[in-house]
């Protein structure tokens, strides 16, 4: 059976299917920053020693520096905000959940797996993608009175003064931060639940010990101390943004909406463009319920040319 859901990425199979190799292709297709974070020099012990209470306990704290953690939300690190999210409905008492979408279409998979009901009745869960993706949708703390609220922050590092992170002092709240797209350590696998303390633990006793690997756990208190790092990236990551609008919508198509790590545009036929994008060893992403809608993260400060000669 194949349960595969519809993500970006894939270039191995745009690869089969127009040619070329891994490094002629240009994979606009994700939200995923193309300047990573650079990598420190990681001590040999990290990598053979089981990660100790005193990396967690460094790491944690400086993530509730870098997002301002309220005092009275837990936090708790996993492989990735995917783990999470996974893992999330397991541990909040079983009922109906309402997911706004088009959305990242991972919770509404986790939900059903877990054996709760999709519905539009948000009294009892409701799981909110800040800002949304693929659109940009920005919610406000008027939006929730669930007893239980799943707000995913994955793409709001490009926004910290957008943040809904206060709302982690609420009892039912939980906000999700991942560290693969804002600092495009996507293979790293580290993500983050904050908020009521009574669910974080549940998440603890799921996900059980040693959840983050040492490497990670070294890497990301590295980029969390960093905060220079991280304004310099959101000034370039908007700066290339309108760069992208620019060239895209001034070829005859319309924005509609993203952030500073991908935007959404509205074209006459979606898969036409991806086709002929791939052709020039470009990838982007579309979407099986929207035809007209293209999605395209931004391209590296050395790969410009390639995307601008596309178009």
């Amino acid at each position: 059976m194949n349960n595969k859901r519809d993500h970006g990425g894939g270039i191995d199979a745009a690869i089969a299917a127009y040619g070329g190799t891994r490094a002629d292709w240009l994979d606009l297709s994700t939200g995923i920053n193309p300047v990573s974070y650079p990598i420190p020099k990681i001590p040999q012990d990290v990598w053979t020693a089981l990660p100790d209470e005193a990396a967690f306990a460094r790491l944690y704290a400086l993530a509730r520096s870098f997002w301002n953690v309220p005092d009275s939300a837990a936090i708790i690190g996993a492989t990735g905000a995917s783990a999470i999210i996974a893992a999330l409905p397991r541990v909040i008492p079983t009922g109906e959940v309402c997911i706004p979408g088009p959305t990242y279409n991972e919770h509404g998979a986790a939900f059903s797996a877990s054996g709760w009901r999709l519905g539009q009745d948000p009294s009892h869960a409701l799981v909110a993608v800040h800002p949304n993706n693929p659109d940009g949708h920005i919610w406000t703390i008027r939006d929730f009175e669930a007893a239980y609220t799943v707000i995913d922050e994955s793409f709001c590092d490009v926004m910290p003064d957008q943040s809904l992170i206060h709302m982690a002092s609420r009892p039912g709240v939980v906000v999700l931060k991942s560290f693969g797209k804002f600092w495009g350590l996507a293979g790293l696998r580290l993500g983050f639940a904050v908020g009521d303390p009574k669910i974080i633990a549940r998440l603890n006793d799921l996900l059980g010990p040693w959840q983050i690997s040492g490497p990670a756990l070294s890497i990301g208190a590295e980029a969390l101390s960093d905060p220079a790092w991280a304004d310099a990236t959101r000034v370039r990551l908007a700066a290339d943004a309108t760069r992208l609008d620019a060239l895209v919508v001034n070829n005859g198509t319309e924005l509609v909406g993203g952030t500073t790590l991908f935007r959404l545009y509205k074209v006459k036929d979606a898969s036409a463009v991806q086709d002929r994008l791939a052709e020039h060893h470009i990838w982007s992403r579309i979407f099986p319920y929207a035809p007209d809608w293209l999605r395209l993260g931004l391209p590296a400060t050395d790969r410009w040319a390639q995307l601008e000669a596309a178009f």
